[in-house]
């Protein structure tokens, strides 16, 4: 059985046109290589996986020299059980319009793990030129650069540099880096794919088939003809999924599709049957772009939940067992708006939440409390950020808890399933000890970890304002466990020394730091947040099942805390209007900063030139809804219309986009999909509010504050 296909992946395609953002070219004259800002360019005239290709030209002169990088993206979640790119040997296709002979062909070498270079190798050593018009198949052990067998390092970069400087310019098209075994077997022909069928949308189709675990499969190929001229490949999509968008943009027209099958061998099975669709150039209304929107969004939930646990992974492309709490709570609440759009049954939403429930009754718990990560085959607690991060997160466990209460409500059936469903959950709830997160030595705040085995050696206390305002509100309402309501007051919004130099540390501002702010931003004034308000994700995670019309304290004076959110939102677009960094792309239309997987990783995107990359995060604008309609609708027309060939995909809008360093992230997050569901429908009709507010628990944990 093969390793997964992301197990021995470097490049197959670049999401972004022109150039590929994981690369890096510098030349020192007279020698040259090509590049578009630094990057090595992007053709879609040769692929052998469609629709693009890497481009390497280059001019070795005397005395100058160049290099040419492609860099390992080891995205959010990729090698989270530890486990490395999987083989020993390098394997890649190239091309070659001209003939290249293998004098002229570059030297090549690695970087491994903490930067260390290894052994350089001719390519002209492996191969005797690459022919014309004709792709070749290269195979490298990596011994051959020194790397020991049984070693598994890491392989962060391969690098291409000048050989011999004859002063004639080449161009070597790259396609399919891998990293493989060299004893696996050739495989079999695959067989020939199934179950096609296709659905038209205002700028694109999408198209599934029937799903098929068969290790022979590498790769679906997408083709597709229009008005009966030759069918052409578009792209690929990998065994893991049984499903691909095609973005046509403003380009009405009869579409037929089909699909083959690419084996390990990179041979092709026979052609599919084919479907059609009819892609109309009537524009959609803004309630059928809404719809749209979500139904996709959701279907990260329920096509790709985990098989036995029935919850939401981290991301995807990720670790295939990585089950995410919070981003599952999210998920629940999303199959709750999945059930009354009608984009699945009721009946079979109320099963795969019965699956769910029961995984996590059996689910490693620290009193009562979840880790933030689980193994989805075996419940237990994958520490993802370090050894001491081996116990219990009650912040995703309240993330987790607000979905289940909004469920509870919601399934309120008298059959076996939904009743199944309540009495469960009721007993979950009840289970959850947030009296025991008050520690002994610290009793006037809530915090955030629990380990057996390093109690509080985290130390991270729950003070406001961020997304943690829900645990408050639940460990107040619990019936078994309940904190005072005092502790919202001394730990949420606390006036200790400790608590104003917590908010000053992580947001680098004095304002706030009293919980209570009243600074005016664009002529905003924000009552209560710290900074600017923070990212986004503040406004949304604690209020997806929490409705924030009409909740106040002592800090918020007259206004209620949908309000404060709804200038926290407008703040955010204001200076994405203003853009005071000068990126690319930011206007009115295109705004949105939270947190998300961006060209550094995982940041928390904010409306400060602190932490303000150029990355923009479509949930930020969308899971907005509720508190800015028009300028939220106006960012999802944008993403959707003038930048949907390059964000919208088969669950909807990739994670973040860069257009400063032309960079799309390559992950859907658990985190960042569900809250533009739920949000929307929170605008729209108010469903998930409702269902969350109707526990006898909240009203009566709100009358205590």
């Amino acid at each position: 059985m093969p390793a997964p296909y992301y197990r021995h992946l470097i490049f197959d395609n670049s999401l972004t046109k022109d150039s590929y953002f994981h690369s890096r070219v510098n030349a020192i004259a007279p020698s040259m290589v090509n590049a578009i800002d630094g990057k090595l360019p992007i053709t879609s005239q040769h692929f052998i996986s469609p629709p693009n290709a890497l481009e390497l030209t280059w001019n070795s002169q005397s005395g100058g020299d160049w290099f040419a990088e492609i860099h390992v993206h080891y995205w959010r979640g990729r090698d989270e059980d530890g486990e490395q790119l999987v083989g020993d040997t390098l394997r890649l296709w190239c091309y070659a319009e001209t003939a290249i002979d293998s004098e002229a062909l570059p030297i090549m070498f690695l970087e491994m793990t903490g930067g260390k270079g290894t052994g350089a190798l001719r390519l002209g050593e492996i191969v005797a030129g690459i022919p014309a018009a004709k792709w070749t198949q290269v195979s490298i052990p990596l011994a051959a650069f020194g790397v020991q067998s049984g070693d598994h390092p890491q392989l962060h970069k391969i690098f291409f540099t000048q050989h011999t400087d004859d002063g004639e310019s080449h161009t070597l098209f790259i396609d399919e880096i891998r990293v493989v075994s060299s004893t696996a077997e050739m495989s079999a022909a695959s067989p020939v794919p199934t179950g096609l069928q296709v659905r038209a949308y205002s700028r694109h189709v999408d198209l599934w088939w029937d799903k098929r675990d068969d290790p022979t499969v590498l790769y679906y190929v997408i083709q597709r003809s229009t008005d009966g001229q030759p069918f052409a490949p578009i792209g690929i999509q990998t065994p893991a999924f049984n499903r691909y968008t095609d973005y046509v943009g403003n380009n009405p027209a009869t579409y037929h599709y089909r699909l083959v099958a690419v084996n390990q061998s990179y041979a092709e099975s026979a052609a599919s049957a084919t479907a059609t669709a009819t892609v109309s150039a009537a524009e959609p209304t803004d309630e059928e772009l809404l719809t749209m929107v979500q139904e996709a969004h959701f279907r990260y939930y329920w096509d790709h939940a985990h098989p036995d646990a029935g919850l939401a992974l981290e991301c995807v492309p990720g670790y295939e067992h990585t089950v995410a709490l919070g981003a599952s709570g999210f998920g629940i609440m999303a199959l709750i708006v999945a059930v009354a759009r009608g984009f699945v049954s009721r009946e079979a939403a109320a099963e795969r939440l019965l699956k769910a429930v029961n995984f996590l009754a059996k689910a490693e718990r620290y009193h009562g409390v979840w880790a933030h990560f689980l193994d989805g085959r075996t419940g237990k607690t994958i520490p993802l950020f370090g050894k001491y991060d081996n116990g219990g997160d009650l912040v995703e466990t309240a993330f987790m808890a607000q979905g289940l209460l909004a469920a509870r409500q919601y399934f309120d059936q008298d059959n076996f399933t939904e009743t199944a469903i309540r009495s469960t959950i009721t007993r979950l709830w009840e289970e959850i000890e947030w009296d025991w997160y008050r520690p002994p030595h610290d009793p006037d705040v809530l915090y955030w970890h629990w380990s057996a085995d390093y109690e509080w050696h985290i130390g991270h206390p729950l003070i406001g304002w961020n997304e943690t305002m829900i645990v408050y509100l639940l460990g107040i309402a619990s019936p078994t466990h309940a904190i005072p309501a005092s502790l919202y007051y001394s730990g949420w919004a606390g006036q200790s020394e400790r608590a104003i130099r917590y908010r000053e540390g992580w947001s680098k501002s004095a304002r706030g730091s009293h919980y209570r702010n009243g600074t005016r931003y664009y002529d905003i004034e924000l009552p209560v947040g710290v900074g600017v308000g923070g990212p986004l994700f503040f406004t949304h995670y604690s209020f997806m099942a929490w409705d924030p019309h009409q909740i106040r304290d002592r800090f918020t004076g007259e206004l209620d805390y949908f309000e404060n959110n709804r200038r926290i939102v407008q703040i955010n677009h204001r200076y994405c209007v203003e853009n005071p960094r000068g990126y690319k792309g930011y206007s009115a239309s295109c705004w949105g900063l939270t947190a998300s997987d961006g060209t550094g990783g995982y940041m928390a995107h904010e409306a400060t030139p602190r932490n303000d990359s150029g990355t923009m995060t479509p949930t930020g604008a969308l899971a907005s809804f509720p508190y800015t309609p028009q300028e939220s609708m106006q960012a999802l027309r944008h993403f959707y219309f003038e930048r949907g060939a390059e964000l919208w995909d088969i669950y909807g809008f990739r994670d973040a986009f860069n257009p400063t360093q032309n960079f799309v992230s390559p992950i859907f997050m658990g985190l960042n999909q569900a809250p533009i569901v739920v949000m929307i429908e929170n605008y729209r009709s108010g469903l998930i509010w409702k269902m969350f507010m109707s526990n006898k628990e909240i009203p009566d944990a709100l009358s205590q504050l």
